[in-house]
C-alpha cells in the first residue's frame, strides 16, 4: 500500500571545511522510514525537514512532488535584467539574458533548484519535483535527497503488500494478462476471505504502486512482471513458511 523512504546526504552546498557539520554527516549518509521503523542517524536540526516529507513519500511514492512551485514555468525562463523599454510587450518591462548565470561556489545563488533558469533550459520538468531537505545552518547547507526506493512491507503495509506479492505471481502465470482480467485469477474465497478484500479499483491502486517502483510493467492494458519483479516475488517467497505459501497459493 506504500513506500520505504529513504533520506540521502548527497552534498554540502556550503564550506563544510571551513564550517564543518557538528553531527558528523558525510555524502552517502543514510536514513530510513520502512513503514515500521526509522533506521540511521539523523541530526536534530536536519529531523523537521526530513521526517514530515518522508511520510508523504511513504504514501505517495515517486508521484510525490516536493512542493506547489514544481507547477510553475517560470523556473525554465532564462534570468533577466530590467530595460523599461520592453514593458510594451511584457508589461513589465525585463530583457532575456540568454546564457546560464555562473556563480561563485559558495553564492546564494546555488541553493536554488537544480536545472532551474537555465539557457538554454533543461528538457524535462523536474526543478523542484524530487523532495529535497537543506540544512537550516546556511554556512554549511547539507543537501539531503528524499526517495522512494521499494515497497513497504511493514506496520499496516503488510496486507497490502501481500496482496501485491501475489498479483505478481498470478500475473506472472500469464503474462500479458489484461488489467481487468487479474481479478479473475482469484477465487471467490481468496477475494472475499483474505484481507483487504480485492475489487477493480484496489487492484488498480496496487498496480500503480507495483508499476511505479518497477515490478509491473503496464502498456496498452496490458499487465506483464518484470525481471526485478520476478526477483522481488522470489526474494518474497523464501521468506514465506510452508503454511504461507500454502495459504496464498504460491
Amino acid at each position: 500500500m506504500s513506500f520505504k523512504v529513504k533520506a540521502t546526504v548527497i552534498d554540502f552546498l556550503g564550506d563544510e571545511e571551513k564550517y564543518p557539520c557538528h553531527f558528523l554527516h558525510k555524502i552517502g549518509d543514510e536514513f530510513i522510514y520502512d513503514g515500521e521503523k526509522f533506521t540511521g542517524r539523523i541530526c536534530p536540526s536536519m529531523a523537521p525537514f526530513v521526517v514530515q516529507p518522508m511520510i508523504g513519500i511513504h504514501a505517495a511514492g515517486p508521484r510525490m512532488i516536493a512542493r506547489p512551485g514544481y507547477y510553475y514555468p517560470f523556473w525554465y525562463a532564462p534570468t533577466s535584467v530590467k530595460d523599461p523599454n520592453l514593458k510594451k510587450y511584457d508589461g513589465l518591462g525585463f530583457r532575456n539574458v540568454l546564457e546560464t548565470a555562473v556563480e561563485s561556489k559558495y553564492h546564494m545563488a546555488n541553493l536554488q533548484p537544480a536545472n532551474a533558469f537555465k539557457w538554454p533550459p533543461h528538457g524535462e520538468r523536474t526543478v523542484a519535483k524530487a523532495p529535497m531537505a537543506i540544512c537550516p545552518d546556511v554556512r554549511t547547507s547539507m543537501l539531503m535527497k528524499l526517495e522512494a526506493f521499494d515497497l513497504s512491507e511493514k506496520g499496516y503495509d503488510t496486507p497490502y503488500f501481500r496482496r501485491q506479492m501475489v498479483i505478481l505471481s498470478r500475473v506472472l502465470a500469464k503474462q500479458g494478462i489484461s488489467i481487468d482480467k487479474i481479478i479473475d485469477e482469484f477465487s471467490k474465497e481468496e477475494i472475499e476471505n483474505i484481507y483487504p478484500a480485492l475489487s477493480q479499483i484496489l487492484i488498480e491502486a496496487l498496480n500503480e504502486e507495483l508499476e511505479l517502483i518497477g515490478y509491473l510493467e503496464i502498456r496498452d492494458g496490458k499487465a506483464n512482471v518484470t525481471k526485478k519483479g520476478e526477483a522481488k516475488l522470489e526474494s518474497f517467497k523464501k521468506a514465506l513458511s510452508d503454511q504461507e505459501i500454502d495459504a496464498l497459493s504460491l
